[in-house]
C-alpha cells in the first residue's frame, strides 16, 4: 500500500517549497528511486525544471520535463498530468486535489506551504488519504532548513 508524507512547512514563501520539493527529490534520487514531481501546471512544472538545475552546484539530478521527453527513460520527471508508467517508485504531489494515480505509486510526498489556503487543501488530502486506511507521516520542516546555500 502507498504511504503518503506530508511535508509541512511553516513558511509561506514559493521559494522555499520549490527549494523542499528540489531538496526532496535529490534524496530521493541518491536513494536510487525514480521520482514523478506533479505541479499544479505548465509554468510551475518549468519553474521546478530550472530550479532543479541550479539549486546546488555540486549535484546532478537526471531529470526532464514530461510533456517535452513523453518517452524519456530518465529518474526525474516533472509534469502536469498522469506520468508514464515507467514511473511509480516517489511521487511529489504539489497539486490542490488528491491526483487520480497517486495509488500506483509506493511513497507520495505532499509538500505544503505555510499559507492558509494551501494548508486547508492540505487537511481534505489528509483526511482523504486516511479514511482510505493509508499510512501517514507528517514532517513538520522549518524554513531555515530549506534557504538557499
Amino acid at each position: 500500500m502507498t504511504r503518503v508524507d506530508f511535508y509541512l512547512l511553516n513558511d509561506n514563501a514559493e521559494t522555499g517549497k520549490n527549494l523542499a520539493v528540489c531538496k526532496l527529490t535529490h534524496k530521493a534520487y541518491a536513494l536510487g528511486h525514480r521520482i514523478y514531481i506533479l505541479a499544479p501546471d505548465s509554468a510551475q512544472a518549468q519553474r521546478l525544471d530550472h530550479l532543479l538545475w541550479t539549486f546546488n552546484q555540486g549535484s546532478f539530478i537526471p531529470h526532464g520535463l514530461s510533456a517535452e521527453l513523453p518517452d524519456a527513460d530518465i529518474p526525474v520527471l516533472i509534469g502536469y498530468d498522469e506520468p508514464p508508467a515507467t514511473h511509480e517508485d516517489v511521487l511529489i504531489q504539489l497539486t490542490p486535489q488528491v491526483p487520480e494515480f497517486f495509488s500506483r505509486f509506493q511513497r507520495v510526498a505532499e509538500v505544503v506551504n505555510g499559507g492558509e489556503e494551501e494548508k486547508a487543501q492540505a487537511r481534505e488530502r489528509f483526511r482523504f488519504y486516511r479514511d482510505r486506511g493509508y499510512a501517514l507521516q507528517t514532517h513538520k520542516i522549518p524554513a531555515s532548513d530549506f534557504v538557499e546555500a
